[in-house]
């Protein structure tokens, strides 16, 4: 007979698994925690925990998990007015969505992200979703916006690595001939 562990106790294992780079092993054991905690009706909790199934799914190669283990999640985060975990949420399901090449679903939800961090006030995390978005934009073919978002992700972003730094000085050229 095996033992019932504690939701933190499997989080625990999870995130060393995680660490370790067993990433489908760190995904079954958030995903019995994330169980166990929907059972103890710790929505909140569960919720966070879903979202650590989408990211070691996704980790694992296996987007299809990481999109059903984070949805819904963000409306969870929303009813709490918890942006910065509802932009999070959403931003897996973003990433898990462009890697199964739904980019017009993956374009909008890293665009809620966006917003969702923007209100949270959590302008790094931001950067790194819009950066993201960007790239997802230039792949497919829409330049401008994908200049667009990388300016204001550099622009969130408080320390700037060289090439980051010219890139923000370059992407400025466009815009100003635009406005002439």
């Amino acid at each position: 007979m095996s033992e019932v562990l504690p939701p933190a106790v499997l989080n625990d294992q999870a995130q060393n698994a995680y660490r370790e780079g067993q990433f489908s092993l760190a995904a079954d054991l958030f995903e019995q925690a994330a169980r166990a905690l929907d059972a103890q009706g710790q929505a909140l909790d569960a919720a966070e925990m879903w979202n650590n199934v989408s990211v070691a799914s996704l980790q694992a190669g296996d987007a299809a998990r990481a999109l059903r283990s984070a949805e819904g999640s963000d409306a969870v985060f929303a009813a709490q007015q918890d942006f910065r975990r509802q932009g999070l949420a959403l931003g897996n399901q973003a990433a898990a969505l462009e890697a199964l090449g739904q980019t017009d679903e993956a374009l909008s939800r890293y665009q809620r992200s966006s917003d969702a961090l923007k209100q949270a006030g959590q302008p790094e995390l931001r950067a790194v979703v819009l950066k993201s978005l960007s790239a997802l934009q230039m792949r497919t073919g829409k330049r401008m916006e994908a200049m667009a978002s990388m300016q204001i992700a550099l622009e969130n972003q408080k320390h700037l690595s060289l090439r980051e730094r010219l890139l923000k000085s370059l992407l400025k050229v466009p815009f100003r001939m635009l406005k002439s």
